[in-house]
């Protein structure tokens, strides 16, 4: 808990951070011509799964600088996911499937909330105050939302229907990442399975992974699913798509090894997945007739 005199602190070190930062405006298309928002790697649409990675990446456009934070931050889950860009690239080559994957930090603003959302652009994640966030005017949230986060979620909606034409409705996975405690408190999940009203992917996956014994596995763990305007309830709910969100814990892929580990682990429960007919049969019944 934060006293009053350490709310006050915190407020006036955003200050003194602030006013020592350059809010550069209104940014122009041209400023950020040479950074990319997503990107989109191919895959066999009719294997019924597109991946999905919402915060793949801690980078910023260099005019953005390091939005007034030091460089410890941009190593936290703050600005990203930790480990979760190469698993999701090791499970789409393995796999054939295609997937959609953001490039810019979530600091800038978060694909994973809908655009009314008050977190869309922190002001103050997790303690740590972002100056660079600070001051911004309705013109550059504009700017951001149009520049960086609805091309990423018009690539996802562009995979879907580009899937739905060649006659494969797709489930969506979506890969994140998730830390080994919050507020003092451990986490004793080593991945967790999020859902909304349509829990059936998520089952086969939490039904999957443990048959390990070696593996706690969260059912809606270590949070819900289900948070109006997010990628899952944009892309899947509200067009009726199977789904489900899978969070890691962030110290299981935080090396090459675990993130080998977990594309071995993941590869292989989706593939049998798809083997027999798992996949496919949950986009037979659409899920708002469940």
């Amino acid at each position: 808990m934060v006293d009053n005199h350490g709310a006050r602190s915190i407020v006036q070190r955003a200050m003194n951070i602030a006013s020592s930062v350059s809010h550069p405006g209104p940014h122009r298309p041209a400023d950020i011509a040479e950074f990319d928002s997503h990107y989109v790697l191919p895959g066999d649409r009719g294997r019924g799964l597109l991946l999905v990675c919402d915060h793949a990446r801690n980078a910023l456009p260099k005019v953005y600088g390091d939005l007034g934070l030091p460089a410890s931050d941009f190593d936290r889950h703050i600005a990203y996911d930790i480990g979760v860009e190469a698993v999701v690239n090791g499970l789409s080559a393995r796999l054939r499937l295609p997937a959609v994957l953001s490039c810019f930090s979530r600091l800038l603003s978060d694909p994973n909330r809908g655009v009314n959302d008050p977190t869309l652009i922190m002001q103050l994640s997790d303690g740590a105050v972002v100056p660079g966030n600070r001051d911004i005017d309705e013109a550059e949230r504009k700017f951001r939302l149009s520049h960086f986060y609805r091309p990423y979620h018009r690539a996802i909606e562009a995979e879907i229907d580009a899937a739905i034409a060649e006659g494969s409705p797709p489930v969506l996975l979506s890969v994140h990442s998730f830390t080994p405690a919050w507020k003092g408190l451990a986490r004793p999940w080593h991945a967790g399975l999020l859902w909304e009203d349509d829990r059936r992917c998520s089952d086969l996956f939490i039904q999957a992974l443990s048959a390990d014994p070696n593996l706690v596995i969260g059912d809606n763990e270590p949070y819900a699913g289900g948070l109006a305007g997010d990628c899952m309830n944009t892309h899947a709910v509200k067009r009726g798509l199977p789904h489900t969100l899978l969070e890691i814990r962030q110290d299981l892929i935080s090396d090459d090894h675990g993130v080998s580990q977990w594309i071995e682990r993941l590869a292989d429960a989706i593939e049998a997945m798809i083997a027999n007919n798992q996949i496919k049969d949950l986009t037979l019944t659409p899920a708002g007739d469940i």
